[in-house]
């Protein structure tokens, strides 16, 4: 049977101690971080604590996790998940109380759960998303448990005979994927949208630019427009949990998995084996 940590305690997963009124269940007010696990260590475990202390502090929260690599590896090694790749979600709740006031209640939770990790695809197909992202939204930059704009968006790609969707925001610039940051190639440049386009400032986004820096790459966070996606000479997605992966269809665009994207994705196996 999995376990799953819950506020300091080891219970079940069909034990979930979760309260009926907890606002981060009905609400969707709450936070959380998904992390790759490689050979039972959290990949980018601090940046990804550090981005979830920052967002806590945005909504009036705090939240001690000194503990959270111990607990990580203990509880990859209860679910038999401590060889090869696994995924953890870290996820905070505001718990019960009132819906005009953000105060975490006494029964929020903060909970760690890890599941094996699913297959990396080697290409994606990509449409736009019908609905823009609001970048002047309270929830721009925090990575909410508010997904449903996501999952819905997800489900028009699939309909579309797509894996993934792009998001425009509302001034018509290029934000993010449903599930994962955007690069594009052009002449040799690889550019990604900037932060004030609304997208998630996501890990994996911070790690490929570190990596463009270190490598002596030419990059740029700016704006980009849907001509800028059409005209790109490559374009990939990148998540944490999966590392970059090449889009080979926008729209009816065929595109190639070409050179800088490889590269990249040598770059990352090497940083996610540290």
């Amino acid at each position: 049977m999995n376990e799953i940590w819950c506020n300091g305690q080891w219970c079940p997963a069909n034990h979930f101690p979760g309260a009926a009124q907890d606002r981060g269940a009905i609400l969707g007010l709450g936070l959380f971080e998904t992390m790759l696990c490689f050979d039972g260590v959290p990949v980018f475990a601090d940046r990804h604590l550090t981005r979830l202390q920052a967002s806590c502090a945005k909504l009036g929260w705090s939240i001690d996790l000194a503990d959270f690599k111990r607990i990580a590896t203990e509880l990859l090694q209860k679910n038999a998940l401590s060889t090869g790749r696994a995924r953890l979600r870290l996820v905070v709740t505001a718990g019960s109380g009132p819906h005009n006031d953000l105060t975490p209640g006494a029964d929020r939770l903060v909970w760690i759960s890890v599941f094996p990790a699913g297959e990396i695809p080697v290409s994606m197909s990509v449409c736009l998303a019908p609905w823009p992202r609001n970048e002047r939204s309270p929830l721009a930059g925090l990575k909410s448990a508010s997904y449903a704009e996501n999952l819905v968006a997800l489900d028009h790609a699939r309909r579309m005979g797509c894996d993934e969707t792009v998001f425009l925001n509302t001034l018509g610039n290029v934000c993010e994927a449903a599930t994962a940051n955007l690069f594009l190639v052009k002449n040799g440049v690889l550019a990604t949208p900037s932060l004030d386009s609304g997208c998630l400032p996501g890990i994996g986004r911070e790690v490929i630019g570190h990596l463009a820096t270190e490598g002596g790459i030419a990059f740029q966070e700016c704006s980009l427009t849907l001509a800028d996606l059409h005209s790109a000479d490559e374009i990939f997605l990148i998540s944490a949990t999966r590392g970059p992966i090449a889009v080979t269809c926008f729209e009816e665009q065929k595109l190639s998995a070409g050179p800088v994207t490889a590269a990249f994705r040598q770059f990352w196996q090497k940083a996610i084996s540290v």
